[in-house]
């Protein structure tokens, strides 16, 4: 097919109207459909209600009564069944509550207050800068805007982000302190960072003694159609002489329930008695009952992975109905470019420049809620104006189907009217 920018102007006008129809007779429909975030849908959720059973002891292994105060750091079952699964020390580990975002949050905002390994506060900076990989994840930017740090952009690549860029930034500005990572399946994109990224990140001239890598392996077993590994940023740390610099985040929000799961820290032996000093204070010990049900339930790293492959059963068939639809829909028009992930969570489709936020807001008025258009850039400002982070996880495939078919038809509006504006 040719591209539509070629199409004489006549010939745009016949399809501006034939969309035109096509989006009227889904606005009439009664569409309603919530994509603006990714969430499990009831079917994934149920594959996890062996987690409300309640566990035959509340007794530990080392002997603490779950339902009682104490064990700040988790339990020790829990650290060790994370610490297998992930190839970590059990002793790096601090188990938390279920949202792994709150102890990014934590952790920013206790380096604003109290500094690193006596380095200082970053409230006592004249600025602080944060790289952020884009797209990427909205929370993290906006865990940085709530501290007021600058946030940089840097371009990601099919390997990750653009190491040559984050390399300049972390060694020429000491007010660069830290960057934030999605490395496997990354958010929305679904790349994979390579090993050379990896190995870089790990190793790379910082400026700032203090720099952290944030590195939110939120989606570590989330693999759809095949299994993707991802090399060992705290073996490369240690081998560099650089472990301090990694804060590594997991939980299993989106293993089995968002509502009732736990989040994870693990760093260095520095790092996580530092954080234990602050938690000492913060709590006297996190959620021990979820703990204790999650060990019960997951078990051994071989028993999640066999869970998280169940999940992928679920997701697939949406994932390929989001590919297929865009590649039936817009392959070869030009319009619109997108990846195919592995794994994840996500699909992050690329229109023409200028175009995502009205095929956003044409989506809205016909029924179906998509992400924010800008959410995936810092400040909520995509420069170009046209990513898209599409959340397939939560509708049925039926609905799904309507909100692709429908996204495809807002891209083809939005194209159309970008092509014939420009002509006249």
């Amino acid at each position: 097919m040719n591209e539509w920018k070629n199409y004489p102007m006549e010939r745009l006008g016949a399809l501006r109207e034939e969309c035109r129809r096509k989006y009227e007779g889904f606005k009439a429909s009664g569409l309603k459909l919530d994509m603006s975030r990714g969430k499990p849908s009831p079917d994934v959720l149920d594959l996890s209600n062996g987690l409300l059973e309640a566990p035959a002891s509340y007794i530990c292994e080392d002997g603490t009564d779950a339902r009682n105060y104490g064990t700040p750091t988790g339990i020790p079952e829990c650290r060790r069944l994370f610490g297998e699964l992930l190839g970590i020390d059990p002793d790096q580990i601090i188990v938390g509550n279920n949202a792994s975002l709150q102890i990014m949050h934590d952790i920013v905002g206790r380096l604003y207050f109290f500094g690193t390994l006596g380095g200082k506060p970053w409230k006592d900076l004249e600025k602080v800068k944060f790289i952020c990989p884009s797209p990427g994840y909205d929370r993290h930017f906006g865990v940085s805007g709530e501290y007021g740090a600058e946030m940089v952009t840097v371009p990601m690549t099919e390997d990750g982000p653009d190491m040559d860029a984050v390399e300049a930034l972390a060694a020429e500005d000491e007010a660069v302190k830290g960057i934030w990572c999605v490395p496997l399946y990354s958010n929305p994109q679904g790349i994979v960072y390579s090993a050379e990224t990896v190995e870089r990140m790990a190793g790379m001239k910082t400026k700032a003694k203090d720099f952290r890598v944030f590195w939110d392996n939120a989606y570590g077993v989330h693999h759809i159609y095949e299994e993707n590994c991802l090399a060992d940023i705290m073996e490369a740390a240690r081998r560099h002489g650089n472990e301090d610099r990694i804060y590594y985040f997991f939980s299993t929000s989106k293993i089995t329930f968002p509502g009732g799961g736990i989040g994870m820290l693990a760093a260095s032996p520095a790092n996580i008695a530092e954080q234990q000093a602050h938690i000492d204070v913060q709590t006297i010990g996190y959620e021990k009952i979820a703990q204790l049900r999650a060990v019960n339930f997951l078990k051994s790293p071989e028993n999640i992975k066999a869970h998280m492959w169940k999940v992928a059963d679920i997701l697939r068939p949406k994932f390929d109905i989001v590919i297929d639809t865009l590649e039936r829909e817009l392959g070869g028009t030009g319009l619109a470019t997108w990846q195919r992930p592995k794994g994840g969570y996500f699909v992050s489709v690329d229109t023409l420049d200028g175009c995502a936020k009205a095929v956003v807001a044409k989506a809205a008025e016909a029924g179906t809620v998509l992400t924010d258009a800008g959410a995936t850039f810092p400040y909520g400002k995509d420069p170009r104006d046209s990513n898209i982070r599409i959340a397939p996880t939560f509708p049925s495939e039926g609905e799904l189907q309507q909100a692709m078919d429908l996204f495809c038809l807002c891209v083809k509006m939005a194209s159309i009217d970008k092509f014939m504006d420009g002509r006249r």
